[in-house]
């Protein structure tokens, strides 16, 4: 019997249904279906639902009204695209409800209409570089007054979004052509922007960036991994010590187990990706690992450990020393660094 047919019950749909699925969240085969195919369709991996599953459990919300998205963002430090969880324009809107200081919000205010042509390359449904021109008509900019109740008063706070700036692309970073919803809805888009960005400014420690905000950006657009709710990237399975739900290719890598990047200080993030160019480069596996085992612990070694699977060849080609290339010194964490990556530690683990 084959690994997935221990794993996974037998299904006819793209994405099979995880036994955590039904076992941590009472998801029945039904109910799975729903999700896949209907409130998450372009999910690339079961793990990215289940993160959903885990948001919306402890924010106790319905997940089938659709409060978060799965939202691929390419890793320029990681070289590859991961699927990221991101709470939609309503859960942000929920969350200022429940402070039950949130005061109200007007209607958006428009900037004058313009008319531009974007060319550009982007990535069709078979992950293939398309070349593509599209003329889209939007507003300059939009503005969303937000009231909360400050001391005992009504305060309003607004924010200008422009839509050059907020729109997403196609293609991320390597074209300019706005994706298909951003030229369907250059609007209504625009104005879920406008609403985040001042719930934001009315509520800066309880609302976060939106997922219409962060579709078609890069992870390297955010400088602060705290406003990322849900960020997936593929561990190994022995990292962890389980083999829940796991599918193993032939290299011994776990497909589909993921770790929340948000737990994750950017700077371990980018040590480690330092850490992997430099291994790729020299073919020092052995010694790469080595300094990983030394370096890091608990979720960062995890982290770490999986980056490496990832690129690193079955047996190592060469046993030569990481010191004989760059120097491979993780950047030093501040004391406040490490409490804010404990907190986040913590936080995981008692989910």
């Amino acid at each position: 019997m084959s690994n997935q047919n221990r794993n996974y019950p037998a299904k006819s749909r793209d994405l099979p249904m995880p036994m955590a699925a039904q076992q941590g969240y009472g998801i029945s085969e039904q109910s799975w279906k729903v999700l896949t195919e209907v409130t998450f369709p372009t999910a690339k991996t079961p793990e990215a639902i289940l993160m959903a599953l885990d948001y919306c459990k402890a924010r106790k919300l319905d997940i089938f009204k659709k409060p978060v998205h799965i939202v691929p963002m390419w890793s320029a430090a990681l070289g590859r695209n991961v699927e990221t969880v991101w709470p939609s324009i309503m859960e942000i809107q929920t969350t200022a409800s429940r402070t039950g200081v949130w005061a109200g919000m007007d209607r958006p205010v428009w900037g004058s209409d313009i008319t531009k042509t974007f060319t550009g390359r982007y990535k069709d449904d078979n992950e293939q570089w398309q070349e593509s021109s599209v003329t889209v008509t939007f507003p300059e900019w939009v503005a969303v007054t937000v009231y909360r109740i400050v001391g005992g008063k009504r305060c309003a706070f607004t924010e200008e979004v422009y839509w050059l700036e907020a729109y997403s692309t196609a293609g991320g970073k390597h074209s300019q052509v706005p994706t298909a919803m951003w030229i369907k809805r250059p609007k209504g888009q625009l104005a879920k922007c406008g609403k985040a960005a001042s719930l934001r400014a009315a509520f800066p420690e309880e609302c976060g960036y939106a997922a219409e905000e962060m579709d078609g950006k890069t992870l390297d657009d955010v400088s602060d991994a705290r406003v990322i709710d849900g960020s997936a990237t593929y561990i190994h399975d022995a990292a962890i010590g389980s083999n829940d739900h796991a599918v193993v290719d032939d290299a011994g890598v776990d497909a589909n187990r993921v770790v929340d990047l948000s737990q994750i200080h950017p700077k371990v993030q980018k040590a480690v990706a330092e850490l992997v160019r430099r291994t790729t480069a020299a073919g020092a596996w052995k010694a790469a690992y080595d300094y990983a085992n030394q370096k890091f612990k608990g979720i960062d070694l995890t982290f770490a450990l999986a980056e490496l699977d990832k690129v690193s060849e079955v047996e190592p080609r060469t046993t030569q020393s990481l010191d004989q290339t760059e120097g491979t010194a993780m950047p030093p964490l501040t004391p406040k660094d490490m409490a804010m990556t404990q907190a986040r530690q913590a936080l995981g683990a008692n989910r």
